[in-house]
């Protein structure tokens, strides 16, 4: 079962992350676009669902995928350095999951006040965090 759970795990990661990226890059696009055009719109659908089928359900179940991994290797108690610091860029990775989400409904709504420049710089958060999280759990530094 530990093998098909890790399978599980490494789809879901690898679902959620390409939405990671692609959804800022999406905003990019948002930001030069006039509210209520059908460029605007139509991202506005992509967005939401991008979020709501893709990025929503692949986060969960990496994270209880990933949770029955880290429980049923003893990682839970142990709570070794590398595992720490994967844990930390995880919980980063969600809070910006979050944000991303928050930003959706700002789009939604046609009051997004922040220009291409701050959603080109947040696209780069996730591959930094998928970085150190990737080292962490397959270099095992620290340990």
């Amino acid at each position: 079962m530990y093998e098909w759970i890790k399978a599980l795990h490494v789809l879901a990661v690898i679902s959620w992350m390409a939405g990671l990226l692609y959804l800022p890059r999406l905003m990019v696009y948002h930001c030069n676009a006039a509210a209520g055009d059908i460029l605007s719109e139509t991202l506005k659908i992509m967005e939401g669902r991008l979020l709501k089928a893709i990025m929503n359900p692949a986060m969960i179940v990496s994270w209880l995928a990933g949770l029955w991994l880290a429980l049923d290797g003893g990682l839970l108690a142990d709570w070794p350095l590398w595992f720490v610091l994967k844990f930390l860029c995880l919980l980063v990775m969600s809070v910006f999951h979050m944000w991303l989400a928050a930003q959706v409904k700002v789009f939604a709504r046609d009051v997004n006040q922040r220009g291409h420049v701050a959603f080109r710089v947040a696209n780069e958060l996730p591959t930094a965090l998928m970085v150190v999280i990737v080292i962490m759990v397959i270099v095992k530094p620290f340990v």
